[in-house]
């Protein structure tokens, strides 16, 4: 690394960073206020190459929304509907097992099912889901439900989070996705999601799961109402937990979609936010393994450049997603192995298909 910062407040952090301090919300401040971003780059690229050498990985994953149909009611989502509204569904077992059949190939290694706080049907249809898809496709992880699900669950059903959890371990329950987090502070909660799982209620969910054995993921959706300070403080709590567990296998910061794909560039986050926040999210979160620059939301070329901002991961082939396309996402809805290889090998980094728990499949 070059020993000239163009940014002299910038040389504390470094030195915290050399020596492997942790950093503190007044030190991502000053990450974010810096107009010296390649050293912010530099710094994260040196943490994640200290952790991951030069491997990026990636894995072949299928998206499943099992329903739409949701309960709460949430500012930034265009996926939701609610009962009776055109648009609706919600899957039943065949229509289920058609969905994945139509999109099915022999290198998928995860379902990554997410989908709406339906109070029209009993959390025995959340355990079905998992159980049809274990009996049909037993090769593949389960990632299902996120924190928030799990707490409408219990809700729903008069269950303790500990006790939905088991259950849906029990049906074959492999790992919790990182949704549904959004913002970790109330501030935020109660004017961007009202109806859905606090900031506490979201950390214990992953909490217990890792309790009950279970590696999780964890996300931040960044860009609306915010503050930096608010950012700094979400990393801060996910790291907190991890500290306490170690439950945690990835960080993925996802960008807010505006809810018109037509929507213009000034309704969507900046090429320099989003770079600006993987790489501070590396330098904070410094007992998480990964960060994931998630391709879908700020597109596959600003996902190769991330990989030298401290992203260790570009997420999967990932079959037709339809929740940040439905809130105004530009992507395509999917990307072939290739595609992600070439991606990966253009930042001079070595690709590596990965399962869902960072066991190497292949190296290319």
């Amino acid at each position: 690394m070059s020993s000239i910062l163009l940014d002299e407040d910038l040389q504390e952090i470094k030195d915290k960073i050399t020596r492997g301090e942790r950093l503190s919300i007044e030190d991502g401040l000053k990450l974010y206020e810096t107009t010296d971003l390649l050293t912010v780059a530099q710094l994260a690229n040196q943490v994640n190459e200290r952790k991951n050498g030069k491997n990026v990985y990636f894995i072949q994953n299928m998206y499943i929304n099992p329903t739409n149909v949701c309960e709460a009611s949430c500012t930034f989502c265009g996926f939701k509907r609610k009962p009776g509204e055109e648009g609706a569904y919600t899957m039943d077992e065949e229509e289920l097992l058609k969905y994945v059949k139509d999109r099915w190939n022999d290198n998928i290694r995860e379902f990554h099912i997410v989908g709406g706080h339906n109070v029209e049907v009993p959390f025995d249809y959340y355990l079905d889901t998992i159980r049809i898809l274990k009996k049909h496709y037993p090769q593949c992880t389960v990632k299902a439900y996120t924190g928030a699900e799990i707490e409408f669950f219990a809700r729903h059903a008069g269950l303790t989070m500990k006790e939905v959890l088991e259950q849906l371990i029990e049906a074959g329950l492999d790992t919790l996705p990182g949704g549904g987090a959004e913002i970790l502070t109330e501030r935020y909660r109660a004017k961007m999601s009202p109806d859905k799982a606090s900031t506490f209620e979201w950390l214990e969910a992953h909490e217990l799961a890792h309790g009950l054995g279970l590696k999780t993921h964890a996300t931040m959706l960044y860009g609306s109402i915010e503050t930096k300070e608010e950012r700094l403080i979400h990393m801060d709590r996910l790291r907190q937990l991890q500290d306490k567990t170690n439950g945690f296998m990835v960080f993925i910061p996802l960008a807010m979609q505006p809810k018109s794909t037509g929507a213009g560039i000034k309704r969507r986050t900046s090429a320099y936010d989003d770079l600006r926040t993987i790489a501070i999210s590396r330098l904070m979160l410094d007992n998480f393994d990964h960060i994931k620059a998630y391709w879908i939301n700020i597109g596959p070329q600003l996902t190769q450049m991330a990989l030298s901002f401290g992203s260790s991961d570009i997420h999967g082939t990932l079959i037709e997603e339809r929740i940040s396309h439905s809130a105004g996402a530009l992507t395509s809805q999917g990307l072939t192995r290739e595609e992600l290889i070439y991606l990966i090998k253009g930042a001079d980094k070595n690709p590596v298909e990965r399962d869902t728990f960072y066991n190497v499949i292949q190296k290319y």
